[in-house]
């Protein structure tokens, strides 16, 4: 039988016999932790395809573009398009109490960025990740990746 690879939090939890978590039962802030890395997946993905480069300038670059205010204004340009659902959870983590700052960001970014991960991070979870291209995938482009 051929597995899906379409839901890798399924194929996942399966090869490693993990239980499976419904993403709608976990903190805004635990979905904001896979969200983030979800997001920076996929600048990482972008930057390599804009060339080949040295680690460290590939890192920087990526580093450009995977933070709060970043992250903040794509959510500033995304929100329109979210469904109820996916602005509940992005209000949910947006609204989350954190026990950390953000080092380089006002703190109004750093919500919305936080937000925006928790949504990355819920549909990632819930197998929808065809909707997470479809918001960002669009959008990245308007972001100009230079190697720094």
């Amino acid at each position: 039988m051929e597995k899906d690879i379409n839901n890798l939090p399924d194929l996942i939890c399966e090869e490693y016999s993990l239980k499976y978590h419904n993403p709608s039962s976990l903190s805004p802030l635990t979905l904001a932790f896979i969200g983030d890395t979800i997001f920076d997946l996929i600048v990482r993905t972008r930057v390599i395809e804009c060339g080949n480069a040295p680690v460290r300038k590939l890192h920087h670059t990526a580093s450009s573009l995977v933070n709060a205010g970043t992250q903040a204004k794509i959510a500033r340009e995304i929100t329109p398009l979210f469904t109820e659902e996916e602005m509940n959870i992005f209000k949910r983590g947006r609204n989350a109490k954190s026990y950390t700052t953000a080092k380089n960001a006002d703190i109004n970014d750093y919500k919305i960025a936080t937000g925006l991960e928790a949504l990355l991070g819920w549909l990632y979870l819930s197998g929808r990740m065809s909707r997470v291209y479809e918001l960002i995938l669009p959008i990245l482009p308007d972001y100009e990746v230079r190697y720094q």
